[in-house]
């Protein structure tokens, strides 16, 4: 059984930074893992993936804010986020290969 766990969000200040984690289990992130978000009143949108071969794609917004980066020893994928904006407010999710998401965390950019 697949299941992924997502590290805790938060309430951050614009240009605040957060690192999000997601643990897996019953699955591995060697070939592929992604974290999508979904803002309030719109669509679910992949933030970033990185690819077995360690390329990674960045949605234009994020691109030299955000990392993504994935740990195969401990089967982790991270985000680390940086010169966060109102815009990045959601729910962050991760998902594996199989298409199993993780339950979400809610991330809040607010003054």
């Amino acid at each position: 059984q697949v299941q992924l766990v997502e590290s805790v969000g938060g309430l951050l200040s614009p240009g605040g930074s957060l690192r999000l984690s997601c643990a897996a289990s019953g699955t591995s992130f060697r070939q592929y893992a992604a974290w999508y978000r979904q803002a309030p009143g719109k669509q679910r949108e992949k933030v970033a993936h990185i690819a077995d071969t360690n390329i990674t794609y960045y949605e234009d917004s994020v691109k030299s804010r955000f990392t993504i980066s994935r740990d195969n020893a401990e089967n982790t994928v991270d985000m680390q986020m940086n010169s966060l904006k109102p815009e990045d407010t959601g729910v962050y999710y991760c998902i594996a290969p199989e298409g199993v998401w993780g339950q979400g965390t809610q991330v809040t950019v607010s003054s």
